[in-house]
């Protein structure tokens, strides 16, 4: 398991970038980098579960079943990768999943200068290191862009 860091700096107030990030439709899009048609499903409050969803070449679904571990709002949210998710079904006890759960993806959202800066620190099985460097840079880069759109 490898721990990634990323940042970026987004000229916008911390609420603005919270909001953009986790609000269902903006969440949609700053996504679409990894994946056309990601969503969520569930609750950003602490202790919820939550689904992040995406579409399969195959007409299904799949995607993670975590939990929010933390959620101090504008500063801070943790979130526990706990299983997968297969065409609806959770998957938290097969072998494969033991082996990289549970794992965190941490969002911190800090007052810099007139701008926020947001760091997301994230534990990823090593075969997915390559493709989380070359997505998630293109990911925070739209949604610097929808927090610093007039009228965000």
């Amino acid at each position: 398991m490898t721990t990634l860091h990323y940042s970026i700096l987004i000229n916008a107030g911390r609420t603005t970038v919270w909001t953009t990030m986790l609000e269902d439709r903006t969440y949609r899009e700053w996504t679409r980098p990894f994946r056309d048609g990601c969503y969520y499903e569930g609750s950003w409050k602490k202790g919820s579960e939550i689904r992040f969803l995406a579409p399969t070449d195959d007409g299904g679904e799949a995607g993670m079943f975590s939990r929010i571990k933390e959620n101090i709002p504008h500063q801070f949210i943790s979130i526990e990768h706990i299983g997968l998710i297969m065409n609806g079904e959770v998957d938290t006890t097969s072998d494969e999943v033991k082996k990289w759960t549970p794992s965190f993806e941490n969002y911190t959202f800090t007052d810099l200068g007139s701008g926020t800066e947001l760091k997301v620190d994230m534990q990823i099985e090593d075969e997915y290191v390559t493709m989380m460097n070359d997505t998630w840079p293109n990911a925070l880069k739209v949604l610097k862009k929808l927090c610093e759109k007039p009228g965000a």
